[in-house]
């Protein structure tokens, strides 16, 4: 890997991503849809946390008992907010950052993705998939 390749040659420009006091529902939705693992949460086009299907799937008790998709949405709506799912305090890279920076933080974190940041700014993410078919064109 070449040391000082910039992020921006592996990130997704196109971030599908969530609107701070979204519905748990809307979550949901949104993985569902988009096929996407980990959707970053924006206030007026700051990055305020990211939550991960990870993340859903652990409040999502319902689904282990049979209930119905909807009957566990209404229940995650009503007992708690995209705030409390959500880690909002997540790890970031600036827009100058390398992918070998990427590639040493996801290296060692429990997480799979990264925010890219413009100052507060979403521009961006990487995530450990982006960083694994990157290498893999490299062998």
């Amino acid at each position: 890997m070449k040391r000082n390749e910039p992020i921006s040659k592996i990130m997704s420009r196109h971030v599908i991503t969530l609107t701070h006091g979204d519905p748990i529902s809307k979550v949901r939705q949104t993985f569902t849809e988009s096929g996407v693992g980990h959707l970053p949460v924006v206030n007026n086009g700051q990055l305020a946390g990211i939550v991960s299907w990870t993340d859903l799937m652990r409040v999502s008790f319902g689904d282990a008992f049979g209930e119905s998709i909807a009957a566990v949405d209404a229940t995650l709506d009503h007992s708690m907010t995209l705030e409390d799912l959500m880690q909002s305090d997540p790890v970031t890279l600036p827009h100058t950052a390398t992918i070998r920076d990427a590639a040493e933080i996801l290296a060692k974190a429990d997480f799979h993705s990264l925010p890219i940041v413009d100052g507060t700014h979403l521009v961006g993410i990487v995530t450990s998939s982006d960083l694994i078919s990157y290498l893999n064109d490299l062998i």
